[in-house]
């Protein structure tokens, strides 16, 4: 899946690309910014929570089609930091609005407008490239607001243009796309034509855990979470056609790591059976999945534990 940039200049020449470029999709926390990338990729990429702050770095995903090669940025959301981790998520979003081509600005209609996404609206207005403005949750909203959300964020910005959706549903996806490619610069490919995204096997899966770590619990528990992959051995699949991987799941506290081992073990087990499907889906291969919990008080900032993660390079 890893794979260098292509020279340009080399495209295949059964991809005839005429637009290419970076976009990156910014906005607050939880406005649904990793289910609009899923969509707009075909495949999960990205994972998915109802809680805020579920991406904690940049998601590369490269689409590739005829017509041209799209780089998605997956972002954070803009967040007031406190700890080492939320600084360097919040500059990761900084960094790839500089360098994208286009921004998609996505907002959940669903919410009054306040201070958050004044803020927002703010920071993509001193970024020079052009934006999109993506109205998420249509579907909840009637459509004399949505006209009305839009009147008012043109009034604030030259916004390219103004696509409502559905990023859960994938309602108005095909319409944006068609957009994103008619605001990207004329150019070829930037990446192989079956690259998908940058980041290796072993951080796509410490990501599908942690997406049911999230999933299965409650309180401060998906804030104080993370996840290392301790072992991942393809060697025995000529053995017992198995992928042998063991993920410690890191928390700060003694009481929290209660909490996510549950009753006899009974939580831990279910995020693992989960968390092995997903996986078993992602690889094409049958796996064996160890949890372990780890305390690690304040690894959030923590360096070496938020390099392991992937966080900090």
């Amino acid at each position: 899946m890893n794979q260098k940039p292509q020279n340009p200049d080399e495209q295949p020449a059964s991809i005839p690309a005429t637009r290419s470029g970076m976009v990156a999709i910014v906005g607050r926390p939880n406005v649904g910014k990793s289910s609009l990338l899923n969509q707009l990729m075909g495949s999960k990429i990205s994972i998915i929570s109802d809680k805020p702050q579920t991406t904690r770095q940049r998601i590369l995903g490269v689409l590739t089609e005829p017509r041209g090669q799209v780089i998605f940025f997956d972002t954070p959301g803009l967040h007031k930091p406190g700890f080492e981790m939320n600084r360097r998520m919040v500059q990761s979003v900084y960094e790839a609005m500089r360098s994208a081509d286009l921004l998609l600005h996505l907002i959940d209609i669903s919410q009054s407008f306040g201070k958050g996404e004044q803020f927002m609206l703010d920071v993509v207005k001193k970024i020079k490239a052009p934006a999109i403005l993506v109205l998420n949750k249509i579907d909840v909203t009637k459509k004399s607001r949505i006209l009305e959300i839009i009147d008012h964020y043109r009034g604030q910005h030259a916004y390219a243009a103004f696509v409502p959706t559905c990023a859960l549903s994938g309602d108005g996806s095909a319409v944006l796309l068609d957009e994103i490619f008619r605001q990207l610069p004329p150019g070829g490919l930037l990446y192989d034509a079956g690259f998908i995204t940058d980041f290796p096997e072993r951080f796509m899966i410490a990501e599908l855990i942690r997406e049911k770590v999230l999933a299965l619990t409650r309180q401060e528990i998906p804030y104080v979470s993370g996840v290392i992959i301790d072992l991942y051995d393809t060697s025995r699949l000529a053995t017992d056609n198995l992928v042998h991987i063991e993920a410690s799941v890191i928390v700060e506290k003694s009481s929290q790591k209660g909490i996510i081992i549950g009753r006899q073990g009974g939580l831990l087990k279910q995020i693992g059976t989960q968390a092995r499907q997903d996986i078993e889906s992602f690889l094409g291969q049958r796996v064996y999945l160890g949890l372990f919990v780890r305390t690690e008080p304040d690894w959030r900032n923590n360096s070496h534990i938020l390099k392991e993660m992937g966080l900090l390079y």
